[in-house]
């Protein structure tokens, strides 16, 4: 085995010997690990792609609440926010970005079809950094998805030196990794060399830890939504400050173990059981199953 790779110095490696991004050496890894053609694998990440659209678009016409009654509608606001008059001081791409996270969250509470990436409930991250990033760059779709390939070694690295779940290492480890994983595949599209890529993916992960998972009622809508929206913009922040030269002071494998240390050490209540956090706030406690508070039928 050539190409596989376990830690961000193992990757940066590399892509030194072969001259090679991230994505590229992250390719020839899963070539070479699943037998499966180049080609076929490629066309396999456009289709993702593809899905990963289709659940932003979907979300987006979304106008009813769920059967939660926590979310349903709020993208489509944000985005007729995006283009209205009020716009905000950071302009329409901001907002737009923050409306497509949103999307595939409620999509996906509307049992709609999402890519895990890593999970359901960080699911609207990648989608929203990419189709925001190929919207403003005018790019392919072919190109795009490429930045997936990225994102996929950077969660390579996570999972192998510590996880993406809730229930085990708290929301930094959902959120966290996805935030992290965008950062990195934005860097890279956008020009990034690997050490620029990885340490985009260092600076955005180390901003997260210590989230905890603490869903309302037990459903992955609230807080989880909102932290799509913002961590989808800490993603893109993260890209800019690696590619302005300024390096992390931690080292991205060094950060992969603070995320396993404070997952390990996070009381159990703080780990998607709902029995911390915004779950058991005065508020968060009248959406516990049994207790539904009347669902608006129309927005």
């Amino acid at each position: 085995m050539d190409y596989q790779f376990k830690t961000s110095s193992e990757l940066l490696d590399l892509c030194a010997r072969h001259a090679a991004s991230v994505a590229e050496i992250t390719i020839r890894a899963e070539v070479e690990l699943s037998g499966v053609p180049r080609q076929e694998i490629i066309l396999r990440m456009e289709e993702y792609y593809g899905r990963m659209k289709e659940s932003v678009h979907r979300g987006l016409s979304i106008t009813e609440r769920s059967r939660s009654g926590l979310s349903g509608g709020d993208s489509k606001k944000v985005l007729e926010h995006s283009e209205g008059p009020a716009v905000s001081a950071l302009g329409s791409v901001f907002e737009r970005s923050i409306a497509y996270a949103l999307a595939v969250l409620e999509t996906n509470a509307a049992f709609g079809r999402i890519v895990a990436t890593p999970t359901a409930g960080s699911a609207g991250i990648c989608p929203a950094c990419l189709l925001t990033w190929q919207e403003q760059r005018g790019a392919s779709d072919a190109a795009t998805a490429l930045g997936l390939f990225t994102a996929a070694g950077i969660g390579r690295i996570i999972g192998h030196g510590a996880c993406f779940s809730g229930a085990q290492g708290g929301c930094q480890a959902e959120v966290g990794s996805a935030s992290s994983m965008a950062a990195a595949a934005i860097c890279e599209l956008d020009g990034g060399s690997p050490e620029q890529t990885v340490n985009a993916a260092a600076l955005a992960l180390q901003n997260t830890l210590g989230l905890i998972c603490d869903p309302i009622g037990g459903y992955v809508e609230a807080p989880c939504m909102m932290r799509n929206g913002l961590f989808g913009l800490h993603a893109f922040g993260a890209a800019a400050v690696s590619l302005s030269g300024v390096s992390s002071i931690v080292p991205y494998d060094e950060v992969v173990g603070a995320l396993r240390e404070v997952g390990r050490h996070m009381p159990r209540i703080y780990k998607e059981t709902s029995k911390g956090g915004l779950a058991t706030t005065p508020t968060g406690l009248k959406f516990r199953p049994g207790k539904l508070p009347p669902v608006s039928p129309k927005l």
